[in-house]
């Protein structure tokens, strides 16, 4: 994600990225409410109103919104709601804080990770209670965590050192990778950094530090330690062996880009603040056609962007490059974010994630309120086009079926893995009976939107053996190959669809397209193969362990096999 502190182009991070440098200073973590010093002040009523933006693909629309303008321009979106704001960008997260706590803004923009640090500072005073009214975007391959050569898995970092920004947007992201590893803050050490990229302080600079095993890095960073996204060599200051584990392509409903509100501003202003997120949702619609179809107004409207965010007009590239690192929320997405209470990474739930991590880390001192303004989003439909309920399925399946068929002779690729166990003969799986294994597939599928889930059956190689050592006719032993085969397949189709089933009747549509089926039949035992045969199974409990359902959760971004609505 280029969330850029300060204002670096693409070609400056990458020079940057290339300098061999000493060893960044180290940050304490500490609260926010403990360094942020602003006296809390009441808002006065201006006609125009500071309107905090980031460096980050979001913010193109806010701008289009303003008349691609830092003060609202005639006829803008946001002028012909009456509103009146100048823009300003700030990427230094506590400093935008004590401008929100003395209300140089009544406005918070952020990450909701970023903006969960700030409630105790928020929460100090009533009039400063945060309430998060909009969703900008979803990050969609800005943000990666690199490694180094030892690690192949998520579940590999426990006790390994990462490097991470201090109050960026990378920490919520952490925290999901290492929940769904079956690891916590605690498994594994931080070395914390000033700056998230351009400077001598920032976890790219951490990551070539011997001690470091990890880093969470922007994009632009990744491809410079990874010799250009692939395995680093060494040369050009890559760091020889780093590669990218995951980013935000396949962990695509992690990093959620809000904009919160002063509770006392809230209640003041409710027709301005309800119509800054109508005018929102109206010029993502029109940005994005604008980025479609680079028909009249394309031009002006992506240099003026390039302008603001990168203090270059003719950083145009890089500014293309912010867009595309994120994924519009919408209407619909703002609805199912804060309104559909079966969604698995819905405002509540994901909030409650996020602070559990500020706290273990004491980033924040216990389970804070923070609140959203429960909009009536019907108000927000006219003049928006994408309301509607179907959703296009975003993995070509051919593709996928490729893919994995590739990554099967290897785990490249795998980042999570579990099991479930069936009984001889078992033919049905009911929801009663692995209700926990079912509500983890959906977590991963929800959570990790752009990864392929296989669904691969494997049956008991016993019977095969049995009738092989009795001599049995080679005809006879294929039958019984391809028999275990088909039957291996058919347990597999039968719990994806009793998991696409089980999330349909608690109101979550999966897409089917992500899900990937294989059937082994015997040719994958849990004792291996002796020569072209499975092994026999040394004891009823690796017999038992034969009969499973193995799920695998696939990183294949290389493949190019989703990401665009068929």
């Amino acid at each position: 994600m280029k969330r850029i502190v300060g204002a670096i182009s693409f070609l400056t991070v990458m020079l940057l990225a290339c300098t061999v440098s000493a060893a960044p200073k180290q940050v304490a973590l500490k609260a926010l409410n403990e360094i942020v010093k602003s006296p809390v002040r009441g808002c006065e009523d201006r006609h125009t109103v500071n309107l905090p933006i980031i460096t980050w693909g979001g913010d193109i629309a806010t701008i289009y919104a303003n008349g691609d303008q830092v003060d609202t321009k005639a006829g803008s979106i946001f002028a012909e709601k009456g509103l009146h704001f100048k823009l300003f960008r700030e990427d230094v997260f506590p400093r935008q804080v004590e401008k929100y706590l003395s209300c140089e803004t009544p406005y918070l923009r952020g990450t909701l990770g970023m903006i969960n640090m700030a409630s105790d500072a928020a929460n100090r005073d009533p009039r400063t209670k945060l309430v998060v009214i909009y969703q900008h975007t979803y990050s969609a391959g800005g943000d990666t965590l690199v490694v180094k050569s030892h690690i192949k898995r998520p579940e590999q970092l426990r006790g390994k050192t990462i490097s991470l920004q201090a109050y960026g947007p990378h920490l919520e992201y952490l925290d999901r990778i290492l929940v769904s590893a079956g690891l916590t803050f605690k498994d594994i050490k931080i070395r914390w950094t000033k700056d998230l990229t351009g400077t001598e302080e920032t976890p790219v600079t951490a990551f070539r530090e011997p001690d470091v095993d990890a880093a969470m890095v922007i994009t632009p960073d990744a491809l410079a330690l990874t010799s250009g996204g692939k395995t680093g060599t060494g040369a050009e200051n890559s760091v020889k062996g780093a590669k990218i584990l995951l980013s935000t392509k396949t962990a695509d409903h992690v990093i959620a880009d809000v904009y919160a509100v002063r509770a006392d501003y809230l209640a003041s202003h409710k027709e301005e603040v309800a119509n800054l997120v109508h005018g929102l949702l109206v010029a993502e619609e029109a940005t994005a056609k604008l980025f479609k179809n680079k028909g009249s107004g394309y031009t002006e409207a992506i240099k003026a962007s390039a302008q603001i965010l990168l203090d270059s007009a003719d950083a145009v590239a890089d500014t293309e490059g912010l867009y595309a690192d994120c994924r519009y929320a919408g209407w619909k997405g703002n609805v199912k974010f804060f309104g559909d209470k079966n969604n698995p990474r819905n405002f509540e739930r994901t909030t409650a994630d996020i602070q559990k991590g500020l706290i273990a880390l004491g980033v924040i001192s216990g389970r804070g309120s923070l609140d959203h303004a429960k909009w009536d989003y019907k108000r927000f439909k006219p003049g928006l086009a994408d309301t509607g309920d179907v959703e296009a399925p975003r993995f070509d399946t051919g593709k996928v079926a490729k893919a994995v068929v590739k990554r099967q002779q290897s785990e490249e690729g795998v980042l999570f893995s579990f099991e479930i166990y069936f009984k001889p003969n078992q033919n049905t799986f009911p929801v009663e009976a692995y209700k926990d294994e079912f509500q983890k597939v959906i977590e991963y599928a929800t959570t990790y939107g752009g990864a392929v889930i296989t669904v691969e059956g494997h049956s008991d190689p016993l019977e095969y053996l049995k009738k092989k050592k009795a001599a049995t006719a080679e005809l006879v032993l294929r039958q019984i190959k391809q028999s275990a085969k088909n039957l291996s397949l058919s347990r597999a189709n039968q719990v994806r669809q009793n998991i696409i089933d089980h999330a349909k009747s608690k109101g979550i549509i999966l897409d089917e397209s992500q899900f990937a089926v294989l059937g082994h039949g015997i040719m994958s035992p849990r004792g291996g193969m002796c020569g072209d045969d499975p092994c026999a199974p040394k004891n009823e409990k690796e017999w038992l362990s034969n009969m499973r359902v193995v799920f695998k959760i696939l990183q294949v971004e290389g493949e190019a096999v989703q990401f665009e609505a068929l």
